[in-house]
């Protein structure tokens, strides 16, 4: 695509079949390749519009597409505030301040299907005698409830539990465990009777299970293990110098072993060796109050600060709430192909797949001498492409691309980010062939690529 100066108040924009680029400085005149596979020759389609439409063509979006690549509200309440998620096969429920939700879709839409009276903290699932599933929901001030239909009608479980204010559940094979204000109760029978266990009088915020070793994450304690069901408990919190646990999560590490992550008032911790001792990973935000992983990419929810994703096991983190309006994270699942975050403000979901991305440095260890963006790789593609973006500082970025249209086809980032090397995937699956323009925007630098997509 070259752009001409003509006579008047207007520009001619001649397109020869693929590619163009625009810098910092304005639109300038680049090499024009063919399709290899065409047999066409080399056309050209002259378009005449005004001077200042073509000064901003790849800026002003002239028509408005729904863009995915975002956080996308559902239909539960914004006056809603999630305190947790729960997932069974294609089934999913939200604790809420205004009772459990359920949802069919993916997250997409949800039904309130009882507790409306009360605030929901916690919820478990587990199989029950005949196949099928219990679905357990902690209250405050209301002990355990229980469901054997999906929510449709729910029975008190608290016989022996004398605390009724119900911070965590953990669904074991054979036993289910209550973490409270006074400390971890636990049940053989699906709630029909609990005892309290060894850990006694303490707030447990959360639990963490991984094969036989079960952890409790306590507010004021640290941490706790147990390697007997949760009938006994002992401290297991070497390096952990953040006392106030609020989740915790175990994820695979990829090269087959585990790693134990701990949200607390004052970061993100990670221990390799089953909770034995602790390292402080590099997340700097304060208040983690949710975990979650799929495969090698772990998101953390926080108090204020929205969402983050670490994709090399908690070394370097990414916030990502382009499209996320209510920035505390109480809960995080993934369900399918989607992560879903409880907020303030209802309950919100984004694709997995928009959710690579990466933070590496030069080859020399230090961060980039300036802004740059580069070419996509592959080009041309099929499906899915990487775009690379260097800052030399810390900036706010929006990464669109456009269609040769100037419409706006997807925005990859719209958010802040540190400085180096980013990489994000773009996925392009739902889009047809043909050329892409994407566009960065970061301080005083702006440039655009074009891009091929060939299916």
């Amino acid at each position: 695509m070259t752009i001409d100066a003509v006579p008047g108040l207007c520009r001619s924009f001649k397109f020869r079949k693929m590619l163009a680029t625009s810098g910092a400085s304005g639109i300038r005149p680049v090499k024009i390749l063919s399709h290899p596979q065409s047999n066409a020759g080399v056309g050209t389609l002259t378009l005449r519009i005004p001077a200042f439409a073509a000064a901003f063509f790849l800026l002003v979006i002239f028509s408005s597409v729904q863009s995915h690549a975002q956080w996308v509200q559902s239909n539960v309440p914004a006056n809603t505030s999630v305190q947790s998620l729960a997932v069974n096969d294609t089934n999913l429920f939200a604790g809420t301040d205004g009772g459990v939700y359920f949802s069919s879709d993916n997250g997409m839409s949800w039904v309130n299907i009882g507790l409306t009276d009360r605030s929901v903290l916690s919820l478990a699932i587990r199989p029950d005698s005949t196949g099928g599933k219990n679905l357990f929901a902690g209250a405050n001030a209301y002990g355990v409830s229980l469901s054997t239909n999906n929510g449709k009608s729910w029975t008190y479980v608290n016989s022996g539990m004398y605390s009724s204010y119900v911070l965590s559940l953990a669904a074991l094979d054979t036993n289910l465990l209550a973490g409270t204000t006074d400390g971890v109760f636990v049940t053989t029978n699906n709630g029909s009777s609990w005892i309290s266990t060894g850990l006694r009088d303490i707030f447990v915020d959360a639990f963490g299970v991984s094969g036989p070793f079960l952890y409790a994450g306590t507010y004021g304690s640290r941490t706790f293990l147990s390697t007997d069901n949760g009938s006994s408990w002992t401290a297991d919190s070497v390096g952990l110098t953040d006392p106030f646990v609020r989740a915790l999560m175990v994820s695979p590490d990829g090269t087959g072993g585990t790693n134990l992550f701990a949200g607390t008032d004052g970061g993100i911790f990670r221990s390799s060796n089953n909770g034995a001792s602790w390292s402080k990973t590099a997340f700097t935000k304060s208040y983690v109050y949710s975990l979650a992983f799929a495969g090698t990419k772990i998101f953390a929810g926080t108090y204020y600060n929205g969402a983050f994703l670490s994709t090399n096991n908690g070394t370097s983190w990414t916030v990502v709430n382009t499209g996320l309006t209510n920035i505390t994270v109480r809960a995080l699942a993934v369900s399918g192909t989607y992560l879903l975050a409880g907020t303030d403000a209802g309950v919100w979901r984004r694709p997995l797949s928009e959710l690579v991305v990466s933070v590496r440095q030069t080859n020399n260890g230090d961060v980039p001498g300036e802004f740059v963006l580069e070419q996509n790789y592959p080009n041309p593609f099929n499906t899915s492409t990487t775009i690379t973006f260097g800052l030399s500082g810390s900036s706010h970025v929006r990464l669109t691309v456009y269609d040769v249209l100037g419409r706006e086809v997807s925005v990859l980032v719209n958010e802040t980010r540190e400085a180096g090397v980013h990489e994000v995937r773009f996925d392009c699956s739902n889009l047809a062939s043909g050329v892409y323009l994407y566009r960065i925007e970061a301080e005083r630098f702006v440039q655009t690529k074009g891009l091929l997509l060939c299916k």
